[in-house]
Parts: C-alpha cells; sequence; structure tokens
C-alpha cells in the first residue's frame, strides 16, 4: 500500500522537478518493496492472497507513473514510455482473460475479484525479470541523471535502447511461450 501511495507523490515530485527528494522518495519505495517481499518471504503468517494480488499491481502503478512523470519532465522518451505501458496493458488484460477462462461456473463479480479464490498464477519469464530490473535502473538513473548533471550522457541513451529491447523482447516472450508461463491453480 505504502508504494501506491508514494506513486503520485513521486510523479507531483518529478512534475514539478524536484528531483532529489524525487530520488529520495523512490529509494523508500524500493525499501518498502525489498521489507515487504522479505516480510512475505520469512514469516508465513504474514503472506497473504490480497497482499500477492496488490504487490504486482503496486509495482505497476508505480512504474506507470514514474516513467508517465519523467517522460512529462523530458527525461524518458515518449516512445519509450508508450512501449513499457503497452506492453504492461497487454499483460493486464491476458492476466484478466486468464482469470475469465480459469474462473469455473458462475463467474460472477465478486468470485472474479476475489484475491483469495486463485485460479491460476502467471510464472514471470527470466527475460521479464531482467526487464523490471533493467526498467527500474533506468527510472533511478533517469532521476539522478538532473541532480548529478549527466541528462544528456550517451550511457543514459543507450539505456534507453536496452530499456526498449528488454521491452520488447518480454512481451514477445510471452507471447512466445504463452500457457508455459501461466500455472492453473483451481478450475472447479
Amino acid at each position: 500500500m505504502a508504494r501506491m501511495g508514494l506513486a503520485p507523490v513521486l510523479g507531483y515530485l518529478i512534475v514539478e522537478e524536484n528531483f532529489d527528494v524525487a530520488l529520495g522518495v523512490f529509494v523508500l519505495a524500493g525499501v518498502t518493496d525489498l521489507l515487504d517481499g522479505f516480510i512475505a518471504r520469512n514469516w508465513a503468517n504474514q503472506k497473504s492472497a490480497l497482499g500477492s494480488a496488490l504487490d504486482p499491481l503496486a509495482d505497476k502503478i508505480l512504474i506507470s507513473v514514474l516513467y508517465v512523470s519523467l517522460t512529462c519532465a523530458n527525461l524518458i522518451p515518449v516512445s519509450l514510455t508508450s512501449m513499457i505501458i503497452l506492453r504492461d496493458v497487454a499483460l493486464i488484460a491476458a492476466v484478466f482473460y486468464v482469470r475469465y477462462k480459469t474462473l469455473s461456473p458462475p463467474r460472477t463479480l465478486s468470485r472474479y475479484f476475489n484475491p483469495c479464490y486463485a485460479t491460476a498464477q502467471l510464472k514471470p519469464t527470466f527475460i521479464s525479470k531482467t526487464n523490471t530490473v533493467v526498467q527500474l535502473i533506468l527510472v533511478a538513473a533517469s532521476l539522478a541523471a538532473p541532480v548529478f548533471n549527466y541528462v544528456d550522457s550517451i550511457y543514459l541513451q543507450t539505456l534507453w535502447c536496452i530499456t526498449a529491447f528488454t521491452t520488447v523482447t518480454s512481451a514477445y516472450s510471452y507471447y512466445h511461450y504463452g500457457r508455459k508461463t501461466v500455472q492453473v491453480i483451481n478450475n472447479k
């Protein structure tokens, strides 16, 4: 929940070009993500169906807000942000489709959106995990660029290209491997 709450704050700080504070808040959001994962892995009684549904949602919201804000601040190209958001929208649509297909009748809204009734699990591909890391590195580097005065760096532009490549490759991996990335849990 902290990451979802920090997303609009980060967006505002970036659009207002308060990059040093935004960089600090981004680090705080990263720490909350690491702490959340650590707690869920090490204390079984702290793991919940709601938490496992909210965690990837919080990540998508945070990444989307960061990329749109950094694009508004002219630190990331519009084409790259569009590519990243389109990939995420396609993945979310696929998850909704899989949920619909694996949910047994009666398919009611309350059952469809109930995170306690898991019917399938998406297994991220290796390139998708790599893509997430590269996207986060680009966000951190882009936030730090105006603070440390390297906005026009060739290294930052190279990172744009690497991010574009991993984003496209990740999207293709989900398309290519399709059913292999989905594990049906309950099809009753």
